[in-house]
């Protein structure tokens, strides 16, 4: 819906709304926001809500640190009342420096400028996310231990699944929200869950994949659980994902659908997927961003190992579902819901887009179980966070699509977490060499 500032003073004073919520991303897709008060509404709406950066994730230096909230009016909305009976609005904002210029550190800046590119090249790209989480019940103070809510398995029905009444109270939120939701289930491992929402343009769909995280634990913490979306809390177990369907559209018609080819895919779509498998590696340090996504990219739970393409076959990272028309697209399966998505949205269309300018072959679909493959015929994706983040070091595309400030920022803090982690003693260790 589009807002005028006329037509959002207006719905303030309908709804008698009391705060204003000025919402953002810092660079490792943390939600981030400022409330003030109504009174602030002209200041907000004239751009002129300012906040000291310098804490900010990948954001400015302390010398450097003002940056103005600039909201995007489109994002306005009254939010549904889950707690108390405050009356608040929420705004989704673009960061601005003080000359007046978009902050090139701020990650729906950086995905902006990846659509403009698909525009002028004549191309528009729409998402739909498959964010995954587990829910986990609390201790008597409120903190989150490892027992899982249920036992329940993949499409199992009450009384194994325990979190149908969770993902309802979250679907009936999210439509308050403005989602047009698809559909929910219990998934494959015991306390996890999906929630499908309908696809969008790409800055739609990465607001709303944030909005849709912050729905999901709130909702959950009413009812006395937590959610999260860590890709794998649990050894043995399947990982949470978030797949992400893009399809690509050019005068109103897929330019992913070819009705004269043998499998209905066009050219255009082989030389897109062909673009984010050359780039891969790289991409997997934005699209798996932390030391536990690489537990879950392992054979055997339905992640993907292999840098390959398919059109049904899941143990490759790309895989074609068989919908043909205006609803060919494919998927891309490595990704994880702790990904920045406006970060992940932009490489992943910026390392398509090259494939399309650069036509470049994606080779043949592959159709066996790469799981049992244990040749190196079929490279594989990263096994850990500083194999990735050596590859996104060396590859110049997704330097350039991140740009100068958020690269290095985003390389320095994944090498600290990497050193981080390699200086810990895990109780695997202890179990395993204490005694030899």
């Amino acid at each position: 819906m589009t807002y005028t500032k006329e037509s959002i003073k207006q719905k303030v004073e309908d709804h008698k709304v009391e705060f204003i919520i000025l919402e953002f991303t810092d660079m490792n897709g943390e939600t981030k926001n400022v409330e003030l008060p109504v009174e602030e509404l002209d200041m907000v709406l004239n751009n002129e809500a300012m906040f000291d950066s310098s804490s900010i994730s990948g954001f400015s230096e302390i010398q450097e640190s003002d940056m103005y909230l600039v909201p995007d009016l489109d994002t306005f909305l009254v939010l549904p009342s889950l707690v108390d009976e405050d009356q608040s609005v929420r705004f989704i904002c673009d960061i601005y420096k003080p000359d007046g210029t978009p902050f090139e550190g701020d990650p729906r800046y950086i995905l902006k400028r990846a659509m403009k590119k698909a525009e002028d090249m004549g191309y528009t790209v729409n998402v739909g996310p498959e964010p995954e989480f587990f829910l986990f019940k609390l201790n008597e103070e409120g903190y989150p231990i490892r027992k899982m809510n249920d036992r329940g398995g993949y499409f199992d029905a009450s009384p194994k699944d325990k979190g149908d009444k969770v993902r309802r109270d979250i679907v009936r939120t999210l439509k308050k929200y403005g989602f047009e939701m698809e559909a929910s289930h219990h998934e494959v491992a015991m306390g996890q869950h999906e929630i499908n929402f309908r696809f969008d343009n790409m800055l739609k769909t990465a607001d709303n994949i944030q909005t849709f995280k912050n729905v999901v634990k709130d909702i959950a913490t009413n009812h006395d659980y937590h959610a999260t979306f860590m890709p794998k809390p649990f050894s043995g177990e399947n990982g949470s994902g978030m797949h992400c369907h893009l399809s690509l559209f050019q005068d109103g018609s897929s330019a992913f659908y070819d009705e004269d080819a043998d499998d209905g895919v066009s050219k255009t779509m082989k030389q897109f997927i062909a673009g984010i498998l050359k780039h891969a590696n790289g991409i997997a340090a934005i699209t798996n961003p932390n030391v536990n996504s690489y537990k879950r990219l392992v054979p055997g739970y339905e992640a993907p190992v292999s840098v390959a393409w398919s059109h049904s076959n899941r143990s490759c990272m790309v895989r074609v579902p068989t919908t043909r028309g205006n609803g060919t697209r494919f998927e891309v399966r490595n990704p994880d819901p702790t990904a920045n998505p406006y970060l992940t949205l932009a490489v992943l269309i910026q390392a398509g887009l090259e494939g399309i300018e650069k036509e470049m072959d994606a080779g043949k679909a592959e159709s066996r179980n790469l799981y049992e493959v244990k040749d190196d015929s079929v490279p594989t994706l990263p096994t850990n966070l500083k194999e990735a983040v050596e590859a996104l070091k060396k590859d110049e595309l997704l330097l350039e699509a991140l740009g100068d400030h958020t690269s290095n920022a985003y390389i320095e803090d994944k090498e600290a977490e990497w050193t981080e982690y390699s200086l810990r003693v895990s109780t695997w260790e202890v179990d395993k060499y204490m005694n030899k």
